[in-house]
């Protein structure tokens, strides 16, 4: 009987990693799932982040003691003072052992051969809890981090085949970390740019997608910037495609940065010398001064001859934006009007007499990607009011 639950338990575990959306709801979904198999009261997720020579906890699942978040920014723990996680597992490996877990509780080890207890013992009894068991988690072949499982006081301590099944629980952890890594590595290599590492067009329709529905919400305003940069093809033609790829790496750096000015800004590239940034809640003015800064900054790139900056904002006299596309189209149009002009400073959408009549100018080619690409130089020129 036993053995049927625990099975249900482990085939539960994964069918909840397996659900998971983002490497949280993968994280917590662990936890709780290991916590109920072991009939805890509370766990956490680990990971070993060796580079900085800690334990990070990604995760606290169950009943929380004072202090403890479900997912904390920065609870973290030197691996000297856990030296189970370096020292024990290595020795187990060498030795052509398994990374199995152990069990401590508020008296000491109660699995007395690993020998690793104060520190554990005292965060014990200082969260009021009787015992644990810690399980690596191994993922290829290295030590990712641990699972931890605890019980209240009063409730009966762990033994060898609680510890005995933490490390099977650990190992379907690790598969499911696994295929959530794989996962995230698949999402990102579908929302990036791979020659500038900025967000794809698809990121960004996603991205416009959300903000938009954020606006109606709560009126948020949401921001569009579009930026084409100058001179690129004279830069292929002239110094070769290798050239202008790192004309536009460096451009797409330039982006990130003067995005990075903006909380929450997704900076893209559109495809080839086109770029944007998208923003939700800074007003239409600061979205502005940072699309200044840009043109500015762009102007001093080696080799480029700036660009040429649209913006189209929510907080602008815009008129209803009821899609992403339309929110192009405004963004589109006046940094097509910057471009004739050759503006060294951003056009903006409802503040230039001409952006809005252009954007709703017929299409002249099916083929184009923007409603207003087929009028002609002159007729951007054209002082039109605004309707």
């Amino acid at each position: 009987m036993a053995e049927d639950r625990r099975l249900r338990a482990v085939v539960a575990l994964a069918q909840a990693m397996a659900a998971a959306h983002t490497p949280r709801e993968s994280w917590r979904a662990a936890a709780l799932g290991a916590c109920s198999a072991l009939a805890g009261s509370f766990a956490a997720l680990s990971v070993w982040e060796r580079e900085l020579g800690r334990l990070k906890v990604l995760v606290n699942a169950g009943e929380r003691a004072v202090g403890e978040e479900e997912f904390p920014e920065s609870e973290t723990y030197p691996v000297n003072r856990f030296p189970e996680i370096t020292e024990f597992l290595h020795e187990q490996w060498a030795g052509g052992g398994e990374p199995d877990a152990w069990v401590e509780t508020v008296d000491g080890p109660a699995t007395p051969e690993h020998g690793y207890c104060h520190q554990r013992v005292a965060a014990l009894r200082r969260r009021r809890r009787g015992c644990c068991v810690v399980a690596p988690i191994v993922l290829h072949g290295r030590a990712w981090g641990e699972l931890y499982v605890a019980r209240p006081l009063g409730v009966a301590v762990f033994d060898r085949h609680d510890a005995d099944f933490a490390t099977v629980l650990a190992s379907v952890i690790a598969a499911g970390i696994a295929q959530t890594e794989r996962l995230e590595e698949v999402r990102r290599l579908a929302f990036t740019d791979p020659l500038t590492g900025l967000a794809n067009r698809r990121a960004v329709d996603t991205r416009l997608d959300e903000a938009l529905e954020r606006h109606r919400e709560d009126d948020s305003v949401v921001s569009l910037v579009v930026c084409d940069l100058n001179g690129l093809k004279r830069v292929n033609d002239t110094h070769g495609h290798a050239v202008g790829d790192r004309l536009l790496e460096r451009f797409g750096s330039v982006l990130s940065l003067c995005g990075a000015m903006l909380p929450g800004a997704l900076a893209a590239r559109l495809g080839g010398d086109e770029f944007c940034l998208v923003t939700v809640g800074p007003s239409s003015d600061e979205v502005v001064r940072v699309a200044d800064e840009l043109c500015v900054r762009a102007a001093e790139l080696e080799l480029g001859e700036g660009v040429a900056c649209g913006v189209a904002s929510t907080g602008d006299p815009i008129g209803h934006v009821r899609s992403g596309r339309r929110l192009f189209r405004l963004a589109d149009a006046a940094q097509y009007r910057a471009k004739a002009a050759r503006s060294p400073k951003p056009v903006v959408a409802g503040r230039d007499g001409t952006v809005l009549r252009l954007a709703d100018a017929p299409p002249r080619s099916h083929q184009d990607r923007r409603r207003f690409r087929g009028v002609r130089p002159a007729e951007v020129e054209e002082p039109w009011s605004e309707p």
